[in-house]
């Protein structure tokens, strides 16, 4: 009688778990649908198990600030696109843009940089584009992702002094600070 009792038991509980784990691990199906659609557009990742793992495992942090899905994957594939032709890390120029804008591609400073990346308006007259947009979100990270390098690259690869570059404001790391510890909390 104990015998079935404790069979019967351990029966309830094993259905109880799996129960339990299938209504934890559902997936939004809008997530997925925007995680496929992205992964089959992903140019810039080596393979489409590399970019399903990324994507997903940045997909989580960013939706504080993107709540749609769809948008969401829009942004990772054009950030990870980007900083990759850049021959930057998809993430510190994520990190950048969490301090830069919170990821609003309208945001215009108080001394007018533009977009995600705050891009100055005066690089566009500078390589002689003054047509370019910086609020269009592909415009915006091609040009901050260029402008972040070279500042990596003219600081030796000093990452501190290249955001204190990237910002104005070079000799100071509160700048600097700020984008390396979302960077490590969030991005990394």
């Amino acid at each position: 009688m104990i015998r079935k009792v404790i069979t019967a038991l351990g029966l309830c509980l094993i259905c109880c778990s799996a129960i339990s784990q299938t209504n934890t691990t559902q997936v939004d199906p809008e997530l997925r649908l925007a995680l496929r659609e992205a992964i089959t557009q992903a140019d810039s990742f080596v393979d489409r198990f590399d970019a399903e793992v990324w994507l997903m495992s940045k997909s989580q942090p960013l939706a504080r600030y993107i709540k749609d899905p769809k948008r969401r994957m829009h942004v990772l594939k054009a950030v990870h696109r980007e900083a990759t032709l850049a021959g930057l890390r998809p993430e510190i120029v994520l990190a950048v843009i969490q301090i830069e804008s919170a990821f609003n591609p309208y945001a215009v400073s108080r001394v007018g940089a533009q977009g995600m990346m705050q891009v100055m308006p005066f690089w566009k007259k500078e390589i002689g584009r003054p047509d370019d947009n910086l609020i269009d979100m592909d415009t915006n990270l091609r040009y901050g992702c260029t402008i972040l390098k070279h500042y990596i690259q003219k600081a030796k690869g000093n990452l501190a002094n290249a955001l204190a570059y990237y910002n104005g404001s070079y000799g100071r790391h509160t700048y600097s600070s700020k984008v390396l510890d979302a960077w490590a909390s969030r991005w990394r």
